[in-house]
């Protein structure tokens, strides 16, 4: 069976519609999410497993957190949970808001098995964005290497893939494309701000902070956590005493919003990259399911 694709932007719904699709194809969700692959980060990362009942799910909970993951690992991770799910002669659904994690399985990108440097990113992260620009513009670039330096966190990625490049060739990408048909749900911005901000609240209401102590309680080093995203950053710098609540939650909030856009901007570059998402029609999520799997039988 052709592989499924849910995407959207944080807070859009796309966990609960892919759910509802799963139901009515027989389907197994693997999450494309960077983040859920670690047990006990769970309110931060919207895992929200209590909604999936009987549908089978994969890539959620098989790290530990402070361990690392990488493009290259969620490619093959991916290749297998497809494969099984296919055995089970069940539909394959790839859902969640990661770009390059979903573009990774169905495109080449060769220089996503360029492997991580701990020690090079710490050292990089304390950086401000523009030093980190006019690091990576006096390092050697393979000419087929494009450079995202849209965030600090690709930015580092870039610099650390430069890094790599000075020392050694890149191998083949052992992994083939997955052929799919891409879904995107995005809800109106002043829905999807709205559906942000009450999340956020609701998860703080569920004891998210708490979830951060206690990571922080486990001896996972506050930069660690830092580096998970935008939740683990500022609960962590709240814990640590470097601002109020009031402050701590208004950053936060602004900075999901602007995940949000970023998260979008970068669905458009994929769709210039030669990857057409169908752009469902915003409604509710049973009427969507319903459009989903009425294109999923043309096709």
């Amino acid at each position: 069976m052709r592989l499924v694709v849910i995407l959207g932007p944080t807070a859009s719904g796309k966990t609960q519609l892919a759910i509802e699709v799963a139901r009515q194809t027989n389907g197994a969700i693997i999450s494309a999410d960077s983040r859920q692959v670690y047990r006990g980060m769970d309110l931060g990362t919207g895992k929200d497993l209590h909604i999936y009942g009987n549908i089978p799910y994969h890539l959620i909970d098989i790290l530990e957190a402070g361990e690392t993951y990488h493009v290259t690992q969620y490619q093959e991770d991916v290749h297998k949970a497809v494969e099984s799910i296919r055995r089970q002669g069940k539909q394959p659904i790839l859902c969640g808001g990661t770009g390059l994690y979903i573009q990774s399985v169905m495109q080449r990108l060769d220089y996503t098995i360029v492997p991580v440097d701990a020690a090079l990113r710490a050292m990089l992260e304390p950086l401000a964005a523009e030093t980190l620009k006019e690091k990576l513009r006096h390092l050697p670039v393979p000419s087929d290497f494009k450079a995202d330096t849209s965030t600090k966190k690709r930015l580092i990625r870039a610099i650390e893939i430069a890094t790599w490049c000075q020392q050694y060739t890149l191998p083949p990408n052992p992994y083939p494309p997955l052929s799919a048909t891409i879904f995107g749900i995005n809800p109106p911005v002043e829905t999807r701000r709205q559906r942000i901000t009450e999340r956020l609240q609701k998860r703080l209401d569920e004891g998210l902070i708490d979830e951060v102590r206690l990571l922080l309680q486990r001896g996972i080093p506050p930069e660690r956590l830092v580096y998970y995203g935008l939740e683990y950053k500022y609960i962590t710098q709240y814990l640590l005493g470097e601002m109020d609540y009031h402050m701590f939650f208004a950053r936060l909030n602004t900075e999901i919003h602007r995940f949000a856009k970023r998260q979008m901007t970068y669905f458009r570059k994929m769709e210039k990259d030669g990857l057409k998402i169908h752009w469902l029609k915003w409604q509710l999520i049973e009427n969507m399911a319903i459009d989903v799997v009425e294109n999923l039988r043309k096709a």
